[in-house]
């Protein structure tokens, strides 16, 4: 019998918030596609920031020139298309998506212009100080032209196509993001000139070592040699171009079914998605650049003329150049103090650590290697563990995490791995583990249709002398190793049998036809993680209202959903003191008087991404806190299957309750988010002595306690 879709696989959302008491003005939201700009420019005032490590700075320029391309590939493609589809819904702000776009489109080009003018005006110079350069051809000695000279032959040249444009040769395909030069040629017989196109291979180095800290843009050696490439022709002019294209998935539901090769056609389908953003040298020809507008269908607003070179999210590998003077000093995690003393035992037995109570851990000042890679290599080792089940949302090649799960289901263990092959950028990758995970007999599956399993969660089940025992880790961040030495997350490793029986009712869910909605220490979204947060709210408000202790402190990365931010401006309107320390975007207007007057909004950026979530409340006297993976936007308490656990243990409780105290301190370096959707810096106190960095102080603090 072949059950219909709507048997199997709906899952229960939560009915959609009404908590409006009373009237809130329509113009309550700030644009989230804007404010995600702001983020944005918070993280090139780093790379602006004379006080930051050079090097450091470097990566911060290669950091926002990355995060402006998925933002063109993702949202401002999303409006295109909303547009094209003659859907024009006004968003949360009041904005149209014509407006929206108008808005984008005037602030990037004042972004990526400044972005530049960092790179070339301050940041260039100081690294020709420390004897790093950027050269352009003309400006190598003639050795090393030579040098380039033979590189080019061994190593460019063979991997190189001249493209050709003529009537029998269409406009090539530009690839998304691929660096391109527009070549023009003229045929000394004829007099004829000609367009050719020549791509920029993606597989060599962005900047080509001239010596171990002198570098050459891979365009600039392909340029001088044109004449090879078109041996016999006139070499007239070249011009390097980039273009962005529309690089979001759409994955039909009734593909669900067959979602691994659904979303392997969709992959081949992304390489050719319409073109939203076209970026030139501000020196290129006005033909030649007519040219390419024409044929690749762009209009005039969407092209880009910048001060070359361009695309320089390479500049992560100059940031990566061996020069410790040049920065963040050196820091190495240490083990958990609740983990380290069972380091000392042959082989280090986490599990005994974690019998004895819950181990909160924060990474990257606690090791994850050492913590939760251990828990799950230990596990996979551990004769006495009978089944494993985990979630992969995102992780690294070669990952440990990866071959634990390979080793323990090869040795005859039960492994259950939901991966999620949808995790934007990161599908290619993740077909890959999960073919790799299926021919080593783990069980794998994709979740629920129409959702992302977004929770990080990690289940142990083990024979003990007095029966099985379960041991749980849920965290804020993915199961990567690399990213946990550069995220800023929580993580619980627990025994405890209600957070683990929780943990298999979820895991059931996602596996098989289980239905659970109820849980005792978890929210899960889509069904309960808005309506456990906004339950929460109001409980502050009857607090405040009774004279109880009443406050809410939320740590996230966005604040984007309406009922939420609703749920809030009554809380504040109500009186209650309200702290949102968040990473990027908001869409809440603080400090609105009759409105929002109580809640101040932070932003902190440095070193660490910061990523983990808190959910604070005073709870009339008895602080209740909750942490997890949930992100407060539509797709996360929506889209995607989310986690959030309380916690329960009071020193965990104060260790976070101080965390936040630390954030909304006014010796704090943070940005402050006022009414008008402006961002403002605070690093520096009266005297212009710097505040107080809390990243480097909590590595200072960490290193205090070895």
């Amino acid at each position: 019998m072949q059950l219909g879709q709507d048997e199997i696989t709906e899952y229960d959302v939560e009915p959609p918030y009404d908590v409006t008491e009373g009237d809130l003005p329509d113009d309550r939201f700030l644009d989230r596609e804007l404010s995600w700009l702001s983020f944005n420019t918070r993280v090139l005032e780093l790379a602006e920031d004379p006080n930051i490590p050079l090097l450091e700075r470097v990566r911060f320029l290669a950091i926002f020139a990355n995060n402006l391309d998925e933002f063109f590939m993702v949202r401002v493609a999303g409006l295109k298309r909303r547009m094209a589809a003659g859907v024009a819904v006004r968003a949360a702000s009041g904005m149209l998506p014509r407006e929206q776009l108008e808005a984008i489109w005037a602030r990037t080009r004042e972004l990526m212009t400044r972005h530049a003018d960092c790179f070339h005006n301050l940041v260039h110079p100081r690294l020709a100080k420390e004897n790093i350069e950027i050269l352009r051809w003309a400006d190598l000695s003639p050795d090393a032209q030579g040098r380039m000279h033979d590189l080019f032959s061994s190593r460019v040249f063979p991997v190189l196509t001249p493209l050709a444009v003529d009537p029998a040769h269409p406009f090539p395909y530009i690839s998304g993001l691929s660096l391109n030069l527009a070549v023009v040629v003229r045929n000394p017989q004829t007099t004829g000139e000609h367009f050719a196109r020549v791509k920029v291979p993606q597989i060599l180095p962005r900047f080509v070592p001239v010596d171990e800290q002198r570098f050459v843009p891979l365009e600039d050696v392909i340029a001088a040699h044109l004449d090879q490439l078109f041996p016999g022709m006139e070499i007239l002019q070249h011009h390097t171009f980039r273009v962005t294209r529309n690089e979001d998935l759409e994955v039909e539901e009734d593909d669900a079914e067959n979602l691994l090769q659904a979303i392997e056609r969709e992959l081949m389908r992304r390489r050719f998605g319409p073109p939203v953003r076209l970026e030139v040298e501000a020196s290129i020809d006005p033909h030649v650049l007519d040219l390419l507008i024409s044929e690749l269908g762009v209009s005039e607003e969407e092209v880009c003329r910048l001060t070359g070179p361009l695309d320089l999210s390479g500049l992560s590998a100059i940031a990566d150049l061996d020069r410790a003077d040049l920065k963040y000093p050196a820091f190495v995690p240490a083990t958990h103090r609740d983990l380290a003393e069972v380091e000392s035992a042959h082989p280090p037995d986490v599990f005994a650590a974690i019998r004895q109570h819950e181990v909160l851990l924060h990474h990257p000042y606690d090791s994850f290697s050492t913590s939760v890679q251990r828990f799950i290599e230990q596990a996979a080792a551990d004769p006495q563990v009978l089944a494993i089940k985990q979630t992969l949302y995102r992780t690294n090649e070669e990952s440990p995490i990866v071959d634990a799960l390979i080793d323990a289901a090869e040795a005859g263990k039960q492994v259950l791995v939901v991966v999620e092959i949808k995790a934007r950028f990161d599908e290619e990758a993740n077909i890959r583990w999960a073919r790799k995970l299926e021919q080593s007999g783990c069980h794998v599956v994709y979740g629920i249709i129409g959702l992302k399993t977004h929770c990080k969660l990690a289940l142990v089940v083990r024979d003990e002398a007095d029966g099985l025992r379960r041991y749980a880790h849920i965290g804020t961040g993915n199961y990567n190793p690399k990213t946990a030495r550069l995220y800023e997350d929580l993580g619980l490793l627990s025994s405890d049998p209600v957070l683990a029986a929780d943990l298999s009712a979820l895991f059931n869910t996602l596996s098989g036809y289980a239905r659970t909605t109820e849980y005792d220490r978890l929210l899960v979204a889509p069904r309960s993680v808005r309506a456990g947060l906004i339950e929460r709210i109001r409980r502050e408000v009857e607090h405040h209202r009774a004279g109880r202790p009443a406050r809410i402190r939320f740590k996230v990365n966005s604040l984007v959903d309406e009922a939420v931010v609703d749920a809030l401006y009554n809380a504040s309107r109500a009186g209650v003191p309200i702290d949102l320390w968040i990473r990027g975007i908001c869409a809440l207007k603080p400090g609105v008087p009759g409105l929002s007057e109580t809640i101040r909004v932070r932003s902190i950026l440095g070193r660490f991404l910061e990523h983990s979530r808190i959910f604070w409340f005073a709870g009339g006297g008895e602080p209740e806190l909750w942490t997890g993976s949930a992100d407060l936007m539509h797709r996360n308490l929506d889209r995607r299957v989310e986690a959030l656990a309380r916690i329960v243990q009071k020193d965990h409780i104060e260790e976070l309750t101080n965390l936040l105290d630390l954030a909304f301190d006014e010796g704090t370096a943070v940005w402050h988010l006022d009414a008008s959707a402006t961002w403002t810096r605070h690093h520096l106190d009266p005297d212009g002595e710097s505040l107080r960095d809390l990243q480097e102080y909590l590595i200072a603090t960490k290193l205090r306690r070895r």
